[in-house]
């Protein structure tokens, strides 16, 4: 007999969770707004949609007393809640914060996605816990839970002359969008075994063809 779990009502995510092993809670970073679309610093946002497309999710759901969109699909035994935040991206931790308490989600499965000024693009690293390491998303997600949850750090690093502040809010170049459909398959690949129960383990991987 199927077990049923009552939730709390929340538009149109889900009431009830059948005969599922745990809920998780992926996290995709960046700024909300027409102007930041497309930019470097919005990868998380960019991965996150590619992802909720490919695995059929519904339409995002806008839930401002959580500051986040929101919508949430089951793929295998877990109930997958995918998450943006409608904060800016100092502030993400205030919104992650208030997901992962509504829905009781533990730091084990919780899994961020965001942009790595350090690694440069062709590359994705995956780790659990850590510093913030300079990213304003992370520092906030850190101080407002713990370091403990999954980073999924996606390289955007590139030559250029402008400085990185400038360097992360721009657009990726030409060359760099041509691959953006290799990216985001191999970041679909990392969360679809995140979904189905895999550990994030300490890996790096590349998406360059």
């Amino acid at each position: 007999m199927a077990l049923f779990e009552r939730r709390p009502q929340s538009d149109s995510i889900p009431l009830y969770s059948v005969g599922l092993s745990k809920t998780i809670l992926i996290v995709g970073l960046g700024n909300p707004g027409r102007d930041y679309d497309g930019s470097r610093h919005n990868i998380g946002f960019t991965c996150l949609d590619s992802f909720a497309i490919k695995q059929k999710f519904d339409p995002w759901v806008d839930k401002k007393d959580m500051k986040a969109q929101i919508t949430s699909q089951q793929l295998g035994n877990s109930r997958v809640i995918l998450m943006k935040p409608s904060t800016f991206m100092n502030d993400s931790g205030i919104a992650v914060q208030a997901v992962s308490h509504y829905y009781k989600i533990g730091l084990a499965d919780i899994a961020v996605v965001y942009d790595e000024y350090a690694l440069p693009f062709g590359q994705i690293r995956m780790r659990s816990g850590g510093e913030s390491a300079g990213h304003n998303g992370i520092k906030s997600l850190i101080q407002h839970l713990a370091p403990d949850f999954g980073r999924i750090r996606v390289g955007i690093q590139a030559e250029s002359p402008m400085a990185m502040t400038d360097f992360v809010l721009a657009k990726f170049s030409p060359d760099e969008q041509a691959q953006m459909e290799a990216l985001t398959r191999e970041v679909n690949s990392i969360l679809s075994e995140f979904a189905y129960g895999a550990e994030l383990q300490a890996e790096t991987r590349s998406f360059i063809i």
